[in-house]
């Protein structure tokens, strides 16, 4: 049996250890930005480190829906070219700190690879400490006489018929029955009082959700390095859920505007010490919820 691993770890402990570990660089950027994940991994990335795109390793058959969660053989797949096994422990990061990283370390959950930790600081970390960095394409895996065998944890996923059974609940019971269901969107959209990104889309939330900014959970590092934003303290993380009336020995949905801020809270919700077995996150989240006519929308504005 393969011995667990911190789910968080700092750039000089990647730094030491990096031969031992398998390095996946899941930088993402909303379209809007206009920035390139795959070409700024070109001019930069950490030593060894392979490229996963979000928008590629996913399930191509839901065109409406960005970044769904990719068919089992279509991920084992991905994991082979990039020459990683069930057995190995993979540190995933992102250019943002602590963001995109997450969606990818909740992926590899929910097909069953529990050897996964997150970069803290992501690369601005690793640069900060002023640790080598690579250019280029990396070069092609062999590939192995073992495949990767993804085995899906069914727990960790939500989709829209369980999300909306859920609200169902939640409404029988003024709130007391049910997953609490968490949304990482800024509030404005949350409330309604802002657009969503996508055009056309409603903003506003599910009924009986709680409006929890992944902004929330992260923070500078120091004062000397502002644009380096790392994961807070298991107890401010709490504090932070605490005081916007989650509870935390209740089961949790996490939620957000496609799968990926969401993933931010499920890890943060893992760093705080809650129960990994009361988690899960919409994959589907707000996108898939929202362009659904039938779905009930609630709006605060």
């Amino acid at each position: 049996m393969s011995s667990p691993v911190s789910r968080l770890v700092s750039a000089p402990w990647l730094h030491d250890n990096l031969k031992s570990v398998k390095v996946l660089d899941c930088s993402w950027y909303l379209p809007f930005l206009n920035r390139n994940a795959k070409e700024e991994f070109v001019s930069s990335h950490i030593p060894g480190a392979r490229f996963f795109g979000i928008d590629e390793i996913k399930d191509f058959s839901k065109a409406d829906l960005p970044h769904m969660l990719p068919l089992p053989e279509f991920f084992g797949a991905s994991m082979d070219k990039f020459g990683i096994s069930n057995d190995d422990h993979v540190v995933v990061y992102d250019t943002a700190g602590v963001g995109p990283a997450c969606r990818v370390f909740w992926t590899l959950h929910a097909m069953g690879h529990d050897r996964v930790s997150v970069l803290d600081g992501g690369l601005p970390s690793w640069a900060a400490e002023k640790y080598e960095t690579e250019t280029g394409e990396p070069q092609a895996e062999v590939a192995g006489s073992k495949k990767y065998a993804a085995q899906p944890v069914g727990r960790l996923v939500c989709d829209y018929a369980d999300v909306v059974g859920n609200i169902e609940q939640l409404k029988v019971s003024g709130g007391k029955q049910g997953r609490q269901i968490v949304d990482a969107r800024p509030n404005g959209r949350f409330t309604g009082k802002d657009p969503e990104f996508r055009p056309g889309l409603s903003s506003g939330h599910m009924p009986h959700a709680i409006s929890v900014p992944f902004t929330e959970v992260t923070e500078a590092s120091d004062a000397a390095h502002p644009l380096v934003q790392k994961l807070k303290s298991p107890k401010d993380i709490r504090r932070v859920f605490e005081s916007r009336g989650v509870d935390l020995d209740r089961p949790i949905i996490a939620s957000c505007g496609s799968g990926v801020t969401a993933s931010i809270l499920y890890f943060a919700l893992l760093h705080a010490g809650v129960s990994p077995s009361s988690l899960a996150v919409y994959d589907g989240s707000w996108t898939e919820y929202a362009l659904n006519p039938y779905s009930e929308i609630v709006k605060d504005v």
